[in-house]
């Protein structure tokens, strides 16, 4: 799964912090109510809802009027494609890791040869 450039950084800012981490998993276990959500965190209950308007446009939650109640449940999906993004640029640093490594463990002389060409 490739997942876009602009997706990637909606993502990474929305799970970049904290409290929206622990939302994003307290909601993935059953939907909560925002102001369930407020009760767990030591924040007014307008931060606890701008953190889920974050997720919300990340994609990562997303919400439902019930009654008096927004309820909020994770997108699982959303998740996957945020591993996804993680899983690529693992990739990529690996590959340069290896590729340094390569560099370092070639003999003195095989540098200055491929320098010379």
């Amino acid at each position: 799964m490739v997942v876009r450039e602009e997706v990637v950084d909606r993502l990474l800012h929305a799970l970049s912090d904290g409290t929206r981490r622990d939302i994003v998993r307290r909601c993935l276990v059953s939907e909560s109510s925002v102001s369930r959500l407020a009760e767990k965190y030591s924040m007014s209950f307008a931060a606890v809802q701008k953190h889920v308007a974050v997720l919300e446009q990340a994609g990562l939650v997303t919400k439902e009027r019930s009654g008096r109640e927004q309820l909020v449940r994770t997108d699982v999906e959303a998740v996957r494609q945020a591993r996804a993004a993680i899983d690529q640029l693992e990739a990529v640093w690996r590959a340069r890791v290896d590729r340094m490594t390569d560099l370092l463990n070639e003999p003195k002389g095989d540098t200055h040869e491929r320098e010379e060409r």
